[in-house]
Formats: C-alpha cells, sequence, structure tokens
C-alpha cells in the first residue's frame, strides 16, 4: 500500500486540478486538500510555515529565523551571499486571491532587482498543493537566475531521492545508501553543518513519525544548474536542529521584463 501512494503522488507530478482556499487570521492564508493542510504567512516572505496531514506536522517549528517552514531564493547563491535578500525571504508580500488561488507578490529589491511571485494551489482531486514561481526581471540588464525553494524538516527520519550515490558532492560527507536506483539518508545529528549536491530525477522524499512528504520538480539535464549549485540539495544543521531538503530550476537567462516559471507538487501520506 506504502509503495502505491508513493507510485501515485509521483506519477501525479505533472497534473494541475481544482483548489480550495481559505483566509485566516493574522496575514496567515490556508489551504486544504482532503487530509492535507497548508499554512503560508503573507506577512513574513509569503514563507510556508506549516505542512500537515490530519493535523499532524512534517515542517520544521524551530522558533528561530530561517530554522522553519519553507522559502525561496534565486540561485545562484554567490550573487548575493549571506544573509538571503530581505525582500524575498522575510518582508511582506502583497497577497490577493484569483478566483480559486492565492498569488503573493514580493517587493523589488534594491540589490537585486528581481520580483517574486508564489502562487498556492489546492489539489483536492490528487489530494497535493501546488507552488508556482515566478522570477521577473525588473532591472533595466539582463541577468541569468535559478529558482531555488528550501524546505525545512526536523533533524529525524530519512531522505531519500533517485540519484547515484557516487554522483553525491561533496563527497562522504553524509552517509547514503544505494538501493537499486535509490539513495537513502538516515539523518543523524553530529555537531558540525554540512550541505550535498546531486543531479537527481525531479523528486525528494521525507519519512518521519509515520508520514511520508514527496516534493516533485522539474528533472533537470545536465548543464542546466545555476554554477556551483544542483537540482537536489540537502542540508544538515548542528546537531538536533532541522534538515533542508532543496530543490533548483533551471540556470535561465531573463531579459529586462521576463519572467520565469518553476511548480513544485507538495505531497503528504501516511507512510
Amino acid at each position: 500500500m506504502r509503495n502505491l501512494l508513493i507510485l501515485l503522488a509521483l506519477m501525479s507530478c505533472m497534473l494541475l486540478g481544482a483548489q480550495t482556499v481559505q483566509k485566516a487570521p493574522a496575514e496567515n492564508y490556508e489551504l486544504k486538500a482532503g487530509h492535507l493542510s497548508m499554512t503560508i504567512d503573507a506577512a513574513n516572505g509569503a514563507r510556508i510555515t506549516s505542512f500537515k496531514y490530519d493535523g499532524q506536522e512534517v515542517l520544521s517549528q524551530m522558533n528561530q529565523p530561517n530554522m522553519y517552514g519553507s522559502t525561496f531564493w534565486t540561485s545562484p547563491q554567490k550573487v548575493w551571499n549571506w544573509p538571503p535578500i530581505v525582500e524575498h525571504d522575510m518582508l511582506p508580500y502583497a497577497a490577493v486571491q484569483q478566483g480559486n488561488s492565492i498569488l503573493m507578490t514580493s517587493q523589488v529589491p534594491l540589490k537585486l532587482p528581481l520580483r517574486i511571485t508564489k502562487q498556492f494551489t489546492a489539489d483536492p482531486f490528487r489530494e497535493c498543493m501546488i507552488v508556482t514561481y515566478t522570477i521577473k526581471n525588473e532591472g533595466k540588464e539582463a541577468c541569468q537566475v535559478a529558482p531555488w525553494e528550501i524546505t525545512r524538516v526536523p533533524a529525524e527520519g530519512t531522505i531519500t531521492f533517485q540519484a547515484q550515490a557516487d554522483g553525491i558532492w561533496p563527497a562522504g560527507l553524509m552517509d547514503f545508501k544505494q538501493d537499486g536506483e535509490l539513495v537513502s539518508y538516515e539523518i543523524d545529528q553530529r555537531e558540525n553543518q554540512r550541505k550535498i549536491n546531486v543531479n537527481g530525477t525531479g523528486w525528494i522524499r521525507y519519512e518521519h513519525n509515520g508520514l511520508v512528504f514527496t516534493r516533485c520538480f522539474q528533472d533537470l539535464a545536465t548543464g542546466q544548474p545555476a554554477p556551483g549549485e544542483d537540482e537536489i540539495q540537502v542540508y544538515v544543521h548542528n546537531g538536533k536542529a532541522y534538515v533542508e531538503l532543496e530543490g533548483q530550476g533551471a540556470y535561465t537567462r531573463l531579459e529586462p521584463g521576463s519572467s520565469l516559471h518553476w511548480t513544485v507538487r507538495w505531497f503528504l501520506q501516511p507512510r
């Protein structure tokens, strides 16, 4: 039964459906699809703060900046270094409901004149959430950029994706096990920060506390990721803190006024 649920999630990655939207208090917007609920905080970078199955949370809820929920940055990181650009990551987004969709739009940073739009859709038929990110070049010069979703989960459980373990770089930072076409990592809690990169096949799965959380996105070919980045990334923070499940889209040239769109589908099911 578990394998059937996972297969259905992966087969549904390219499909869209109807949605329902509810407004929740204090700049939070809530979407529901069957057993699923998702909460987005428009006042805090349009961050996804909660993703639940029958009330059971899967995202990190650490009460510290940049340690909880799911956010969105532009790639490569070397363009803006650290910290994340506040207009994209933390400042309020304008939020409107268009028909059956919630659309949230960022301010335009002076440092990097890219406007981020996030469209959130609930699909009750396939019981998933659909997030479409748009990056628009509001500057006067062309640029190259890739979309980048960063989703934080507790530092417990198992991470799985389809790849070859010997293609994970840098090598040796995490103990990934090969099982046929899949590699998996039982999250450990060593006292050091680590991050790996790999060319996957358009999905990453996290299993913990009886739930299976799968995110599906564009499968990139060799040469499509941004320089120094990759399609799938996993970051482990110090000790028993949180883990980031990261996906990136294609590195794209944007002329002034042009946009790119990138869609991620979120599934959450019992194991």
